[in-house]
């Protein structure tokens, strides 16, 4: 029987981009035959982001697409949570609404899982030969200092800790016990993820079309300062998280 994906969409006041990465996602075909689960989670858009959803399944009610827009903003974290407990798909991967990430680029997580040597596969923006838009330089010399951060602490040799695109098989993040709600989920799961008996992690090089702030790029300087308490707080300062073995 063929596997599903899930690909999960955190969207805030994405109008102007949401169908155009909607039609990507539906228009990508995804290798042995694998079908896609979408699911749109709207942290409660103070746009038309839900009507352009609407008008989209309506427009398409043959795709297995789902809507769940939350009753608050509460961050893309908070939506990301919502979206894997939603997900029945054997993978699980998180797609920005925005139009940074190529959807033609889930083949290439894919494969290394399909194949059975990952539970779980990074897109990393810094490395391989496809596309990346050239923008800012300490906004790149910031990704690259947490991810340096977080290798210190995790033991792993990423290049982008940060990156968007994280495959997951469903039962590994599913049982993960995840609490960070805005621009927190990439360093806490990746601490997480890295203390998973048996975890077989893997990265594979993928393209980026970045945006400027003047074309609704949200994160900000403050971002990364959350970024890195939630490394030390997620490795150093453990508690107790689940325990799973792959």
């Amino acid at each position: 029987m063929p596997f599903t994906l899930s690909i999960i969409i955190p969207a805030f006041n994405e109008e102007k981009t949401i169908t155009k990465i909607l039609q990507k996602v539906t228009n990508v075909t995804l290798i042995d035959d694998i079908s896609k689960e979408i699911i749109v989670v709207n942290d409660c858009s103070t746009d038309q982001t839900a009507d352009v959803v609407n008008d989209f399944q309506n427009s398409n009610n043959k795709l297995n697409i789902r809507l769940f827009n939350q009753s608050k903003n509460q961050g893309k974290g908070a939506a990301i949570h919502k979206g894997i407990e939603l997900a029945t798909g054997d993978f699980i991967i998180v797609q920005d609404a925005d139009l940074e990430y190529d959807p033609e680029d889930f083949n290439i997580l894919l494969k290394p899982m399909l194949d059975g040597f990952a539970d779980v596969v990074y897109g990393s923006r810094f490395m391989g030969g496809n596309p990346h838009r050239i923008l800012f330089f300490w906004h790149t010399l910031g990704n690259k200092f947490l991810t340096f951060l977080s290798n210190m602490f995790t033991n792993l040799n990423l290049t982008d800790m940060e990156t968007c695109y994280k495959l997951f098989r469903s039962p590994v993040i599913k049982n993960l016990n995840l609490k960070e709600k805005r621009f927190g989920f990439e360093p806490e799961v990746t601490a997480k993820m890295s203390r998973v008996k048996r975890i077989r992690i893997y990265e594979v090089g993928i393209s980026y079309y970045g945006r400027t702030y003047d074309e609704g790029k949200k994160i900000k300087a403050s971002d990364g300062f959350r970024a890195i308490w939630c490394i030390m707080k997620y490795n150093l300062l453990r508690g107790n998280i689940n325990r799973i073995s792959v």
